[in-house]
């Protein structure tokens, strides 16, 4: 994740990305539709992330509750395949739905946990949600874009008549796996016309990616 770090584009700056926890808060700075906490993942996270590789059917986990009781972690373990060698991968979900529901003031978050073989959402979009928490484990990490290298015209469904969302090809970034990114939605008030526009990035054959969405509810 490099380009947006250094960008002309964008004569207002709408992200935040550091190494620190910190970072997180910025979500709530009116001018930030972005903010990312860059992160290396540990080797045991990995493994745990690569075991699930091994599954005869693709991952497709989803769970809402509170996260600070032992649900959470306990529904993880019947779900994920090779539990044992996943405990690491475990504990990081559970940290980052509570951190999740501590940052937004809920005692309930809606967590989903999903192996993808092919991109989920492959056209530029926004979420019509407030705010959702994404994180890579394994592949490439979802594809972002400045506002300054998007034409909003063309959101929404696909239509001849649609201009491309794209202005600035070269604008286009990319998270990186381990990273945990916040992105305001269509939902969070005073960003319904500037919510972040990303996509999920292009999945190569043999390749897959194993992505965390955390919602509040």
């Amino acid at each position: 994740m490099t380009a947006a770090l250094a960008t002309p584009l964008a004569e207002h700056v709408h992200w935040a990305i550091d190494r620190e926890v910190s970072v997180l808060p910025r979500i709530f700075d009116p001018e930030i539709t972005l903010a990312v906490m860059q992160r290396t993942l540990s080797p045991e996270v990995v493994g745990g992330a690569r075991a699930q590789r091994e599954a005869r059917f693709p991952l497709s986990f989803s769970w809402r509750g509170n996260p600070e009781g032992e649900a959470l972690g306990d529904d993880l373990r019947k779900a994920l395949h090779a539990p044992e060698t996943s405990a690491a991968l475990i504990e990081d979900v559970v940290t980052l739905a509570q951190a999740m529901a501590y940052l937004f003031e809920t005692e309930e978050v809606g967590v989903r946990l999903r192996r993808l073989d092919e991109a989920m959402c492959p056209r530029f979009h926004c979420d019509r949600l407030p705010v959702r928490l994404v994180s890579t484990y394994l592949g490439p990490g979802s594809e972002w874009l400045p506002d300054d290298a998007v034409n909003r015209a063309g959101l929404g469904a696909p239509s001849a008549s649609k201009p491309d969302i794209l202005r600035v090809p070269e604008a286009l970034d990319t998270l990186s796996a381990g990273d945990v990114a916040l992105m305001k939605g269509t939902g969070w008030v005073g960003s319904e016309d500037r919510a972040l526009v990303h996509r999920s990035p292009g999945v190569s054959p043999g390749e897959m990616r194993l992505v965390l969405t955390i919602d509040p509810v």
